[in-house]
């Protein structure tokens, strides 16, 4: 096979056809992901801003203009292109945000005043992607019954955390990460489950077809999280506090964000 081939097979035609994540595409796209990280980590202690809470706050509206821009662009509101789907749609969304921070803090440096101004330019964003969903809203077709199924699950789902938060520190120390990704394993098991839509993740896709229900995406998150934080709190202690929040924010990203566009995907699609 030669590298071309290997390229249009691994990471061409999966996006092309909209067949799913692959081991090999999974692998490439975790260590970009990772040297990514520690460049933006970079840039941050070089721009002088540190990962805290303005900053997430600042962030949050574009980590909800990804999810955004793909579930309209999965119920034909946009054009399905290479820059408007996973991965390349994320791509261009951290574009579009480390522009905006570049743009603002180029004017302002580390200021107070960086924080809300950068917010704000990403809600204008959001805002855009809203105004398109409105002016075409007559092509939306929204599933009301997705609540019945939706709200009752998160409920349990999440006291199952809480009751756990109580039990271990490891837990109540990152109960935001495990809330967030419970909130993911929920959205991708009411999907599936009832409203017939598919897993793209590879091994989510393969523990599925192993045990024959989407129920494993809690098991799987709860071990992958687990790890993750584990990691990170007693191994990585001499690291810079700086870059295990980045890193913390990063995974809360990952599944806020493809939480977030599952429920609109499904109750809008």
């Amino acid at each position: 096979m030669g590298l071309e081939e290997f390229f249009q097979r691994y990471f061409i035609d999966p996006i092309k056809y909209n067949q799913g994540y692959n081991a090999v595409n999974t692998l490439v796209y975790s260590i970009i992901l990772g040297i990514a990280v520690l460049l933006l980590h970079k840039m941050l202690k070089r721009m002088g801003i540190k990962v805290d809470e303005r900053f997430f706050v600042a962030l949050m509206p574009y980590i909800i203009l990804g999810p955004l821009m793909r579930s309209i662009t999965d119920i034909g509101l946009l054009p399905r292109t290479y820059l408007t789907v996973s991965p390349g749609g994320y791509f261009v969304i951290a574009g579009f945000a480390i522009a905006s921070l570049l743009t603002v803090w180029r004017h302002l440096g580390p200021d107070e005043k960086l924080y809300p101004i950068y917010r704000d330019f990403g809600w204008v964003l959001v805002a855009g992607l809203l105004f398109i969903m409105v002016i075409n809203w007559n092509r939306v077709s929204v599933r009301w019954e997705y609540f019945k199924y939706f709200l009752p699950a998160p409920l349990v789902s999440e006291a199952v955390i809480w009751a756990l938060s109580k039990k271990f520190e490891l837990v109540r120390k990152n109960r935001t990460l495990f809330y967030t990704h419970f909130y993911d394993a929920t959205t991708t098991f009411v999907g599936i489950q009832f409203f017939g839509f598919w897993e793209q993740h590879v091994l989510a896709r393969t523990l599925m077809n192993l045990l024959g229900t989407p129920a494993v995406m809690y098991l799987e998150k709860l071990a992958v999280i687990t790890i993750v934080v584990y990691v990170l709190d007693k191994f990585m202690t001499d690291e810079d506090p700086e870059l295990i929040n980045f890193v913390k924010l990063t995974v809360f990203i990952l599944g806020f964000g493809p939480g977030t566009r599952n429920v609109l995907i499904t109750l809008l699609g």
